[in-house]
């Protein structure tokens, strides 16, 4: 049976607080506290600007810094589902698949070469998949 990150054809970088991954417009993060964490929207703090982003759970800084690109902070978004996960979708300001991230953040959870050249066959496949329809 396929794994769910196959199915649905994401790539995804694996990190310790969770994974990311990328389409041609959106990154995508998704941030698991742990076993047994149970969280409210209170206890969550997620800045997002067009060239940084900052996420603290009840006080515990889980990541910040620069994004390795510049996207549209108006349109993102996080959520928090099933009292546990946070996820954030992020807009690429340049959305190409020629603009696939080689990390998240400058000089933070970078993509080991196997699995960028794997993102950027994804962004390529999905650019020809937008250029027919």
């Amino acid at each position: 049976m396929a794994h769910f990150d196959e199915r649905s054809g994401i790539v995804p970088c694996k990190t310790k607080w969770g994974s990311w991954w990328q389409t041609i417009e959106e990154v995508f993060i998704e941030v698991d506290p742990g076993v047994g964490t149970e969280l409210s929207g209170k206890e969550i703090k997620c800045t997002i600007k067009p060239k940084s982003i900052a996420l603290s759970i009840q006080g515990n800084v889980v990541f910040e810094g620069e994004l390795f690109e510049h996207i549209h902070a108006d349109e993102a978004i996080w959520t928090l589902e099933d009292k546990r996960y946070v996820r954030i979708c992020l807009s690429k300001a340049h959305d190409t698949a020629a603009h696939c991230w080689p990390s998240l953040l400058v000089g933070q959870y970078q993509v080991d070469p196997m699995t960028f050249d794997e993102m950027q066959k994804k962004l390529t496949l999905q650019r020809f998949q937008f250029e027919v329809c």
